[in-house]
């Protein structure tokens, strides 16, 4: 079976040595053509994560949420691991623990940095509205009534990530997983399952004690770290030989069924939430054991549906499927390339499609359009971006080859 892993687990050749005792625990990550699988369902999570931020429309009828227990964030923060994973692998096994460090910290600054950016446009962009069209509320629901308070501490909390309006939590969480990339490296170079059983282990002792961080002015972080580091590291996890070492698992039709009938069980749970007579049909004791599914500490309901949801993706979806290759999915491969960009897009298009919706109005039409429109834009942007990247690259490679050949004394 064709799994997820296949591109970063190096196929043994059959003339191959057996592995040494002083052979590395975790595969190194094969060198080939970009996994487009991984590209696909990023671009589709960041699409699915900007028609959620709007407001509830006919599109929002097409997104995962409605029909199981998690949604497009667990998309992100799985492939986020494994991509992480198989970037810095290769790094952390060939040129050492501070090279890799300090690889990923210069991709942490970047993520930081347009954190910021983004925080810094957001603001703008709501204060503009809320003062241009004297609609103090936009203030209230995007969460930034403390920053017109406060500006000045607002600030300094907001550049410890401890402070951020409506939409801005995701990239906070992701610098927090990023940071202790390092880490989740080394351990995993050490011993991949034990890295992953402490990492289930920080989740277990997150819930019993009630750990979480703290926002500003009050409350705390929407995505708790302690929770959602399980998903980072499980796709880093699978990134570096896991995923092939559950092949077998992940094929068996027992797998398969598990993953049918949780998937169905989900299904009709979130059934009863939004048709309230079929409610009847839920147990009490259910009810009271399964209630709350809480995002914020990532339940464990939500991470089996996700589990449920990539065993199954893996299973009917190889990596030489040719419809990865179709111009029909091309958009969504190029908004997961440029994921970065394209979600600090998103947050900004999420609220002026609220924006839209709230002072212009309309039915259900005028929903799908600005839904449709903001899609446009991101897939806009993410050609743009990747037309520029490849002119670039490759007028950087002719400057390189006409300053060898001056160098040399000869000509291009």
């Amino acid at each position: 079976m064709s799994s997820i892993a296949d591109p970063v687990i190096a196929t043994p050749r059959s003339d191959s040595k057996p592995a040494s005792a002083s052979a590395p625990a975790i595969t190194l990550p094969a060198t080939g053509e970009r996994e487009l699988r991984l590209d696909l369902f990023r671009g589709m999570a960041l699409w699915l994560i900007f028609v959620d931020h709007l407001p509830a429309n006919i599109l929002t009828w097409f997104t995962i949420r409605n029909y199981g227990f998690s949604d497009a964030t667990e998309i992100f923060i799985f492939i986020s691991g494994y991509t992480a994973a198989f970037v810095y692998g290769r790094a952390m096994l060939q040129a050492g623990f501070v090279v890799a460090t300090a690889r990923i910290m210069r991709r942490v600054w970047q993520i930081y940095v347009a954190h910021v950016f983004l925080f810094t446009i957001f603001l703008a962009e709501i204060s503009y509205v809320a003062t241009r069209f004297e609609n103090p509320l936009y203030s209230e629901e995007m969460g930034i009534l403390d920053f017109l308070k406060q500006p000045d501490v607002t600030i300094v909390q907001a550049l410890l990530l401890r402070f951020r309006p409506v939409n801005m939590d995701v990239l906070p969480l992701y610098i927090v997983l990023m940071l202790f990339l390092p880490i989740i490296l080394w351990l995993m170079k050490w011993r991949p399952d034990v890295t992953l059983g402490l990492s289930v282990l920080l989740y277990a002792l997150a819930w019993q004690f009630d750990w979480y961080l703290t926002a500003y002015p009050s409350g705390f972080w929407i995505f708790n770290p302690f929770a959602w580091q399980l998903l980072f590291v499980f796709g880093a996890w699978c990134a570096l030989g896991g995923a092939a070492r559950m092949s077998r698992i992940l094929s068996s039709p027992v797998t398969l069924w598990i993953c049918v009938a949780y998937l169905l069980f989900a299904f009709f749970v979130t059934l009863t939430w939004h048709i309230p007579q079929l409610s009847f049909l839920m147990p009490k004791r259910l009810e009271q054991w399964m209630y709350p599914i809480t995002k914020t500490d990532l339940d464990v309901l939500r991470f089996a549906h996700f589990l449920a949801l990539a065993a199954l993706t893996v299973r009917f979806l190889p990596k030489d499927w040719p419809g990865l290759k179709s111009r029909w999915l091309r958009p969504l491969i190029l908004c997961g390339q440029h994921s970065l960009e394209i979600f600090c897009l998103g947050v900004f298009l999420a609220f002026a499609g609220h924006f839209v919706l709230a002072e212009v109005g309309g039915g259900a039409l005028m929903h799908a359009l600005v839904s449709l429109v903001g899609i446009l834009i991101m897939w806009g942007v993410a050609w743009v971006i990747s037309w520029y990247k490849h002119s670039a690259d490759k007028d950087a490679a002719k400057a390189n080859r006409m300053v060898n050949a001056d160098m040399a004394g000869g000509s291009v």
